[in-house]
C-alpha cells in the first residue's frame, strides 16, 4: 500500500478521511478531513483539544496532533468514499506516552528488541438489540440454550452477511459466524494477525458492526453484561509469540506439555502473575464484574472465568489451551480497550519471560462445579473495590505492570484513569464520595513509586 495518502485518495476514489484515535476509555474519536487536505494532515497531523477526550490532560495543555498511519487505511465498506485511519497522538512533537495505540507500539518495540513478534486474534461478541436497546432484536429468539441456533442465525442473515461481506472485501479473512450462548448474541471470527493490525481491526470492527446494525434498523452493543439472566459479551484473545520475521511460532513445541514450549509457559506465568491488575484493562467497568464470577445464566453456564487458573481445552478456566502453539485468554470482555488489551497481554507475558515465571500446575477440572476450585487458587476480583484489585500489595504489582505499559507516568494517576469513572457510578448510590475513596489510596504513590524505583530502571 502506498504511504502517500493523497495518491491513495486519487487512486481509490476517497473523498474524505476519518483521522481517528481511541482514548483511554475506548471511545473512538475522529476528525473528517477532505481528500484535498490530506497531504497537509499526513505531514502535520489533525489538531485536537486533548482535555475534551479521556486522556487525562488539562484545558491548559497544548494542541494534541493525531498523525495518521497510512498502513491502517480502511475504506468504509458501506461508504467507500470515506477512508478510515488509525492515528498516533503527539504533543509538542513528542508522543503522548499514555495514548493507547502508543502504549501498544511501545510494547511491540520491546518485544521486537527481544526478538519476538506477537500475533493475536480476538472474538468480539456482541448483542443485536431493538433500536431502543431494551430487548434483543428478535422476538422469536427465546431458546434457553440458543447457542449455534441455525434458525436464529438466519433470521439475522442480512446483517451478518453484510458484516461478513465487508470483512471479505477488506481482506481480513473472516471464516465463520455463529449465534452465541445468549439470546440475540453473535460472534464473527476473522484471521489472526500481528497485534497492532488486530487491534486496529478490532477498533474498526466495533464501529462497523454498530453502523451496519443501525442501517438494518437494529442496535448492536459490545457491553459486557446487558442482561443479568443472559451470558455476557466476552472478547477472548488467542495469543502466540513468533520470531521477529513472523515465520516461526515460538510457543509451539511438539515435545512440550500440550504442545507448548518453555517460553510459552513463562509467558503464561506472567499473565497469571499479573491477572489481578490486568483486570483493570481487561474488565474495565462496573458492568464487567457482572460477567465474571457470575451466577449461571439461563443457558446453564456463564462461559466466563471465576478464578486465576489455566487448563487444557476447557472453557471454565481463565486461560484455555485449545491446541498446540497458542493460548486463549478468556478474561477480556467487550468493554476492553482494543489497544490496551493487546498491550496488557504483551507486557505481562514479556515480564513472565524475563523473570522466567512459572504458571504453576494445570488444572484438569470443571471450575464451575461447586467446591471444585482447589485451595490456594486465587479468585478473580469481585468488583473494582475488591481488596485483590485495590489492596496495597496488589497496587504495587499493578504499579509495576502499569509502569511497564505506560512508561514513567505517575502510577497513581494511571490506576485512577481506569477506576474513577466506574467507581463513581458504583459509589453514588452507596453514599460514599469518589474523593473519600481516592483519599483512602493516599499511600499508593509512596508504595508504588518507591517499589518501582527499586525494581526497575527501564520503564519501557
Amino acid at each position: 500500500m502506498s504511504q502517500d495518502l493523497a495518491k491513495q485518495a486519487a487512486d481509490n476514489g476517497i473523498r474524505y478521511f476519518l483521522i481517528s484515535f481511541v482514548d483511554l476509555f475506548g471511545v473512538l474519536r475522529a476528525k473528517l478531513v477532505p481528500g484535498q487536505a490530506i497531504e497537509q494532515m499526513q505531514r502535520d497531523g489533525a489538531a485536537f483539544a486533548g482535555f475534551a477526550t479521556h486522556l487525562d490532560l488539562t484545558p491548559a495543555d497544548p494542541d494534541m496532533f493525531a498523525m495518521p498511519d497510512p498502513a491502517s487505511l480502511i475504506q468504509i465498506p458501506s461508504k467507500p468514499e470515506i477512508g478510515w485511519l488509525a492515528a498516533d497522538l503527539h504533543i509538542n512533537g513528542k508522543p503522548v506516552e499514555h495514548a493507547p495505540r502508543h502504549v501498544l507500539k511501545r510494547q511491540l518495540a520491546a518485544a521486537d528488541t527481544a526478538g519476538y513478534r506477537l500475533k493475536t486474534g480476538v472474538e468480539a461478541e456482541f448483542f443485536v438489540l431493538r433500536p431502543d436497546g431494551r430487548a434483543v432484536g428478535d422476538d422469536d429468539d427465546r431458546q434457553a440454550k440458543p447457542c449455534y441456533d441455525q434458525t436464529a442465525l438466519l433470521r439475522h442473515y442480512e446483517l451478518i452477511r453484510a458484516i461478513s461481506d465487508a470483512m471479505l472485501g477488506l481482506g481480513w479473512g473472516p471464516y465463520q459466524s455463529d449465534h452465541e450462548d445468549a439470546n440475540g448474541q453473535f460472534e464473527m471470527n476473522w484471521t489472526y494477525d500481528d497485534a497492532l493490525v488486530t487491534a486496529d481491526r478490532h477498533v474498526f470492527f466495533k464501529f462497523m458492526v454498530k453502523e451496519l446494525a443501525q442501517q438494518h434498523g437494529l442496535r448492536a452493543t459490545f457491553m459486557p453484561k446487558p442482561f443479568m439472566h443472559l451470558t455476557g459479551n466476552g472478547c477472548h484473545a488467542h495469543v502466540s509469540l513468533w520470531d521477529r520475521t513472523g515465520d516461526a511460532n515460538l510457543f509451539h513445541d511438539r515435545g512440550g506439555e500440550l504442545g507448548l514450549s518453555t517460553l510459552a509457559y513463562h509467558f503464561l506465568g506472567g499473565i497469571l502473575t499479573h491477572a489481578e491488575p490486568l483486570t483493570a484493562l481487561f474488565t474495565p467497568t462496573i458492568n464487567s464484574f457482572k460477567r465474571i464470577n457470575a451466577a449461571p445464566t439461563v443457558s446453564g453456564a456463564t462461559w466466563s472465568p471465576n478464578a486465576i487458573s489455566y487448563g487444557p481445552n476447557n472453557r471454565t478456566h481463565m486461560v484455555r489451551i485449545p491446541e498446540a502453539g497458542r493460548f486463549e485468554l478468556r478474561l477480556m470482555d467487550g468493554a476492553a480497550n482494543p489497544y490496551l488489551l493487546q498491550a496488557g497481554v504483551l507486557a505481562g507475558g514479556l515480564d513472565g519471560i524475563t523473570r522466567q515465571l512459572d504458571p504453576g500446575r494445570r488444572l484438569d477440572i470443571n471450575m464451575y462445579e461447586p467446591g471444585a476450585v482447589p485451595a490456594g487458587i486465587p479468585r478473580l476480583p469481585l468488583n473494582l473495590l475488591d481488596p485483590g484489585l485495590v489492596g496495597s500489595m496488589s497496587l504495587i504489582v499493578a504499579g509495576q505492570l502499569f509502569a511497564l505499559l505506560f512508561g514513567a507516568v505517575n502510577p497513581r494517576l494511571l490506576i485512577k484513569r481506569f477506576l474513577v469513572v466506574s467507581v463513581s457510578i458504583y459509589l453514588s448510590p452507596h453514599g460514599v464520595s469518589v474523593s473519600d475513596f481516592l483519599n483512602s489510596l493516599n499511600l499508593l504513590p509512596t508504595l508504588v513509586v518507591r517499589r518501582f524505583a527499586k525494581t526497575s530502571s527501564d520503564p519501557r
